[in-house]
């Protein structure tokens, strides 16, 4: 029945029995970790591992290599069992590595693993990661390979399970497989719908996906519904509803709401293990994956994304499942690159500079993929959609999605930007946290940010996204305040790794800077300055054109302000900050448009305490501290602190200061 008839389910049956016992064992040694949960999905990983996944564990970046995700991260002791079978990692490694400072065995799997694609843990990502990776197989890089994701049934109440499966449904992603352990009990007692296999179903087929159900117990069946997915020519996602038993193989423990991340003692651990048939020490190996035709090379087609290359051999190292070298363009090789142009006389959104910058990217690297959230005729990213439709994604209003499918992508080795307004970014953070943690290259714009957008109110605001953005781990966080910058930073965030974030503005802004400027990453621009400088004034974004109409006003009373555009958040350019307050002696005025905590003013404050010589500061931090509603974006920037003739008044009140200062020291004025 399965793709080898050789490796039999009696074999799989001694493997299960292994995977329980490791799981097991794994746990009792190090005192914590999640054996119930991997034990009644022992069965399910073996019959698939031995007899349907297409893998060469030796060699994990093969292009055409299945794909396989547990959703249900916490199982890791089955995982990192998986990986003791398959000889990847040896029996100390699973019994004094696992869940231990220093070791890459860790609680929830990650990429340090190479046999890992995504980090999960935080239930209801794995799916949606597939479903990148599904995304990347069929339509870019066009290989054969299928994305298997074990779930578990609690994360099925997570809505970004339902975003997934739908948009799988949409894309007709029949290279996708979700098996779910639906084993009745969660973390405190049964889930909403226990074991009614029938209701998932009726979900799961109403999204649209093919639905199978199982004794998640009975190999046979595990085997038929497996190789029913290898045999079928079906255009849908499947889904196998697995009925198992929490607990499974370990009576003490079957079916209990007792049990949930708990190790078994050391007592009742030794009586499993022997009732299991003892330590085994088998080692498997998978269905080998299938070979690709040669095809044509990304370097020299921009339509079809990476290109897989065969072996030249029996026994050949495989090629990686990262895009080759040839593929990738890097800075140096688009410094040439014809990137869109602005006039001085120019006033251009950044959000359509942000569209005009990836459209010019993506005709020179294509490994560029673009994807939003059914806003692209507000973001800038409709310009991309029209002019390479196989590399944009639509995944509608489904922010979570949004993100995991650029996480999916990125693990394929594209360079997916993704957009959307930036206020519904918080709904996706959780997915953006984890792709850091994952080490995804992600690409995030979000636009129609601060209270300038105007009459659409506080709802449609982010005022938060700098705070987001800037707490994620390695994260670079950026906000150009005209074309020119936007189109220079779009150009950087192409080679940057981790997680990248634009964002970008929704009114038409003044040219600024000339096309031949350079915009490097953690530097910031100084746009007035006359040498005898009394305030130094920073903004980013929108309100660098308030502060140099702030400067102009300063300058007709004879108040010399420098100007500072901080166009990168993060990393940010402490040096010229930190010289800027020793020439202005401290008096310092930030003016952003984001809620003050967490944003622009903290970030420079933030940067300058770590400096030992700047002298004391007076500051002057201009932010959004109420409640905005509607009105034009200059009656917002007026109530909110931010119109050049706030700013001007705040380094005015510091310039008054240092003289008040002065005269109280008996100095003339």
């Amino acid at each position: 029945m399965a793709e080898d008839d050789t490796r039999s389910l009696a074999e799989a049956a001694d493997l299960a029995a292994q995977l329980r016992v490791d799981s097991i064992r794994a746990s009792t040694s190090a005192g914590s970790g999640h054996p119930t949960s991997s034990l009644s999905a022992a069965d399910l990983l073996a019959v698939l591992v031995l007899r349907h996944l297409r893998y060469d564990w030796n060699h994990p970046s093969t292009a055409t290599n299945d794909h396989l995700i547990y959703s249900k991260g916490h199982a890791s002791p089955l995982v990192y069992s998986v990986l003791r079978a398959t000889g990847q990692i040896s029996e100390d490694e699973l019994l004094t590595g696992y869940r231990r400072f220093g070791q890459r065995l860790q609680g929830h799997p990650t990429p340090v693993l190479p046999w890992v694609d995504v980090a999960t843990g935080s239930l209801g990502q794995g799916l949606p990661d597939g479903v990148g990776i599904a995304l990347a197989g069929k339509y870019l890089e066009k290989l054969p390979y299928r994305v298997w994701v074990l779930c578990g049934d609690s994360e099925m109440a997570e809505g970004s399970i339902w975003e997934a499966l739908d948009k799988a449904s949409h894309y007709k992603l029949g290279n996708l497989v979700v098996i779910v352990d639906v084993n009745r009990l969660g973390q405190r007692g049964a889930t909403a719908l226990g074991w009614d296999l029938d209701a998932y179903a009726r979900r799961t087929e109403a999204f649209g996906a093919r639905v199978m159900t199982v004794d998640g117990h009975d190999l046979a069946a595990i085997d038929a519904a497996l190789h029913d997915v290898d045999s079928g020519q079906d255009d849908r996602p499947t889904v196998i509803l697995a009925r198992t038993v929490k607990g499974k193989g370990v009576a003490e423990v079957e079916d209990s709401p007792d049990w949930h991340g708990k190790p078994l003692p050391r007592d009742l651990a030794e009586e499993a293990i022997e009732a299991l048939g003892g330590v085994r020490e088998m080692t498997v190996t998978s269905i080998a994956p299938p070979q690709t035709e040669s095809v044509e090379s990304t370097a020299t087609s921009s339509d079809t994304g990476p290109a897989a290359t065969p072996d030249t051999g029996a026994g050949a190292e495989q090629h990686s499942s990262q895009p080759t070298a040839a593929a990738a363009t890097t800075a140096s090789q688009r410094s040439g690159a014809e990137m869109p142009r602005y006039r001085h006389s120019d006033r251009v959104a950044t959000r359509k500079a942000y569209g005009e910058a990836l459209v010019a990217l993506g005709e020179i690297d294509p490994l560029v993929v673009g994807l939003d959230a059914e806003v692209s005729n507000s973001t800038g990213a409709g310009a991309f959609a029209e002019a390479f439709p196989d590399r944009f994604f639509e995944m509608f209003i489904a922010e979570q999605q949004l993100i995991a499918a650029a996480t999916g992508m990125a693990v394929r080795g594209f360079k997916p930007f993704a957009s959307t307004f930036a206020a519904f970014l918080s709904r996706a953070f959780d997915f953006i946290r984890m792709g850091a943690i994952t080490g995804a290259d992600l690409r995030i714009v979000g636009s129609h940010a601060g209270v300038e957008i105007g009459a659409d109110g506080p709802s449609q605001m982010a005022l938060e996204d700098l705070a987001m953005m800037r707490s994620v781990l390695g994260s670079t966080v950026l906000y150009p305040s005209d074309a020119p910058s936007t189109v220079a930073l779009v150009a950087q965030m192409a080679d940057i790794g981790g997680i990248s974030y634009l964002r970008t503005t929704r009114g038409s802004y003044p040219v600024i800077y000339g096309p031949a400027e350079e915009f490097p990453i953690g530097g910031s621009k100084i746009l007035r300055s006359n040498g005898m400088d009394d305030v130094t004034v920073v903004g980013a974004g929108v309100t660098v054109h308030e502060c140099i109409g702030a400067a102009d006003l300063l300058a007709r009373e004879g108040i010399g302000a420098r100007v500072i555009d901080c166009y990168s958040v993060k990393p940010i350019d402490v040096d010229t900050l930190a010289e800027a307050v020793r020439h202005t002696g401290g008096r310092l005025v930030i003016a952003e448009d984001h809620h003050p905590e967490g944003g622009l003013g903290e970030a420079v404050i933030a940067a300058l305490t770590e400096v030992e010589d700047v002298g004391a500061l007076s500051v002057r931090h201009l932010a959004v501290r109420d409640l905005p509603g509607s009105g034009t974006a200059a009656e917002l920037l007026e109530a909110a602190g931010l119109s050049a003739g706030r700013i001007a008044r705040a380094a005015r009140e510091l310039f008054d200061e240092r003289d008040a200062e002065h005269d109280a020291q008996g100095n003339v004025r």
